[in-house]
């Protein structure tokens, strides 16, 4: 006699293709929420400025210097006060105070006062012309009260980096959900 074998089940292979399409799922939701969720180059931008800045209002006290920060729409630039020359100075030869332009579409919009500063697209001194930075860090330990604000999209999230009076910085995020 022939006995029939009646097998109920699935096959390995069976079972391998439905873990591979769950895993393939998996990975597509995780990826979604990356580009839904924050902004990882905005949040670094974000840091770095406030990581430079705090640097720089140290510098800034120990060698008795004033700096200067002049903002674009898409970076910013620093500036050392000449009491010599009664101007500011490109900080010639310090990498660490170069100009840095935000990647596109990034850009950055600036509040003193609560009001909105019109920034230019780049700074490009005519002969003669002296820079004017918007933001000043004083030896004092004192900065200009400042509201940066980074984004990628005018309507979209935003990481706000607030420098009050006595030289504390926050840098917070809004907009993200």
């Amino acid at each position: 006699m022939c006995a029939k074998h009646d097998t109920k089940g699935f096959s390995l292979i069976e079972l391998l293709v439905v873990v591979f399409i769950i895993g393939l799922f998996a990975g597509t939701a995780v990826l979604s929420l990356n580009v839904i969720g924050v902004d990882r180059e905005l949040e670094r931008e974000a840091l770095r400025l406030q990581s430079l800045l705090d640097t720089l209002m140290d510098e800034a006290v120990l060698q008795t210097r004033d700096y200067g920060v002049l903002f674009t729409n898409n970076g910013y630039r620093f500036f050392v006060y000449d009491y010599r020359s009664l101007s500011w100075l490109d900080p010639v030869g310090d990498e660490f105070l170069r100009e840095h332009r935000l990647t596109a579409p990034l850009a950055v919009t600036l509040f003193l006062e609560d009001r909105e500063v019109v920034l230019e697209s780049a700074y490009e001194p005519e002969f003669g012309q002296q820079p004017q930075p918007q933001v000043m860090l004083l030896a004092s330990g004192e900065i200009t009260p400042f509201e940066a604000r980074l984004f990628r999209d005018p309507a979209g999230g935003r990481y706000l980096l607030v420098g009050m009076l006595d030289g504390s910085l926050e840098v917070t995020r809004s907009g993200f959900d």
